[in-house]
């Protein structure tokens, strides 16, 4: 967290709309408070500490159709055979939406319920069975059981929508290994080409999921924006290096596709929560050193349409973090497998690979890159934003950290959507998506307010139990 001097001068400005778009041109990183009394109000506050290089703090208050994959070599014999022994585990062919028809009928509804709540209760056997069986872990299923029963009200509503509306094309193939599926999010009206949001979602690297993404997929497509939530292979199905390639495969499926659906290719925004915002992180860094690199010919999307990249809770230093998840029970034996192995933490952490000279180069195409977390996060620490941040900024990259004071790694993501109302990480990130589009921003002014989904009483016993 982030210690402010008293010496430091403040100078208010008072500022009830969203930061122009201006803001995000400038090397400037942003603090935001926990305010729900107070107007909207802008602190500017000057750098107060050597270590932290920036030019500004921000403090504001917060208020109350399935395609086959294009562009791979055709199905073998054997991986048609690999393929029929994977959906056995996955459970996930009952959800292409060339069976289900537009809606779906109810019957295929309700078998691909049954179908995902095996699947999901794999994931927690799977993790269980790598975690052990120690007191701290029972206590920490037993409280992440209780902390899915007091937002049990909103995962009712948001597993009804995600299941039956029309509107989420769910187990689209993007390619031909496990778990090449994506879920698509679509706006109300198709009313002209809709900037896209192409999301990896967190689990840990072990229990990753796309319809974890359900709850941003749909509240952003309400603001016209589609969201693709890409899924992949977990561990030990996949190792790191799997998990990249899964994200690139539907990375280049989006932006070959998804103008069929409405959406603009060349409005591609690239955003990962968690675990999700190191893979697609690592995706990206890794996508332009292969372009610098002179492989532009060989590779199946270009970094270019990236607009831009939004990293949520996320972690980029792995050297620094893994004595962090192992004391927090993510064993650092189970962690480094998961990586391939020791030798493999530089290779997986952007923050330092991007400071290689050798790959120098490739940072002129990295896009702007927005980083979002909340000082209250003890799972990954905010630091981690931070500093990658800074990083990108002193080797001329254009990035920003976005930090909510007090917020956990659950809040930004899960209890504030919940609540309802003006949620400050969905209104920053709608903000930059629609920051040159007059029209989206005036809609968006005049939206209105997310009903509530957990009373807040509720929200606040899921926060004091939760076991991230």
């Amino acid at each position: 967290m982030l210690m402010m001097k008293s010496k430091s001068p403040i100078l208010p400005i008072t500022n009830n709309n969203h930061p122009p778009s201006s803001f995000l041109n400038s090397p400037t990183m942003f603090i935001q408070r926990s305010n729900y009394e107070l107007p909207t109000s802008h602190l500017l506050i000057s750098p107060i500490d050597d270590d932290y290089n920036c030019n500004s703090i921000e403090k504001k208050p917060l208020l109350s159709r399935a395609f086959s994959f294009g562009g791979e070599p055709p199905i073998t014999t054997t991986q048609q055979q690999r393929r029929r022994r994977s959906v056995s585990d996955e459970n996930l062919l009952s959800s292409s939406n060339s069976e289900e028809g537009e809606g779906g009928s109810i019957g295929n509804s309700v078998e691909h319920v049954a179908a995902e709540t095996l699947l999901i209760t794999r994931f927690t056997f799977n993790l269980l069975g790598y975690l052990g069986v120690g007191y701290r872990w029972i206590i920490r299923f037993f409280a992440l059981g209780c902390y899915a029963f007091f937002l049990m009200p909103g995962f009712v509503q948001v597993g009804y929508n995600y299941f039956f509306s029309s509107r989420i094309h769910r187990g689209i193939v993007y390619g031909d290994q496990p778990r090449n599926r994506l879920d698509l999010y679509l706006p109300k009206n198709n009313n002209g080409p809709k900037p896209v949001v192409a999301f990896v979602t967190g689990g840990a690297w072990i229990i990753g999921y796309k319809a974890w993404g359900s709850l941003l997929g749909q509240q952003l497509s309400d603001r016209d924006i589609i969201v693709a939530c890409i899924d992949y292979r977990n561990f030990p199905q996949g190792t790191m290096k799997d998990m990249i390639e899964d994200a690139s495969r539907g990375i280049s499926f989006i932006s070959k596709n998804i103008e069929e659906y409405g959406g603009d290719p060349n409005r591609l925004y690239l955003m990962g929560q968690s675990a999700g915002a190191h893979i697609s992180a690592c995706t990206l860094v890794e996508q332009a050193i292969k372009e610098a690199g002179g492989e532009g010919e060989s590779v199946s999307w270009s970094v270019s349409q990236i607009k831009a990249y939004f990293g949520l809770s996320g972690g980029y230093n792995l050297l620094n973090l893994v004595d962090h998840f192992h004391s927090r029970g993510l064993y650092r034996s189970i962690f480094l497998s998961i990586m391939g192995g020791e030798h493999s933490l530089r290779h997986y952490s952007p923050e330092i690979v991007v400071q290689d000279p050798n790959f120098r180069s490739a940072l002129s195409l990295l896009p702007p890159t927005t980083l979002f977390h909340g000082t209250g996060d003890y799972s990954i620490p905010s630091d981690a934003s931070l500093k990658f941040a800074e990083t990108l900024q002193g080797l001329g990259v254009e990035a920003h950290a976005i930090l909510y004071e007090g917020k956990t790694h659950t809040d930004v993501f899960l209890q504030d959507p919940m609540r309802g109302g003006n949620d400050p990480m969905f209104e920053d990130l709608v903000a930059i998506i629609h920051a040159k589009d007059e029209e989206a921003l005036a809609n968006d002014a005049m939206a209105p307010l997310r009903k509530r989904l957990v009373p807040e009483i509720m929200l606040k016993l899921a926060r004091a139990v939760s076991p991230f």
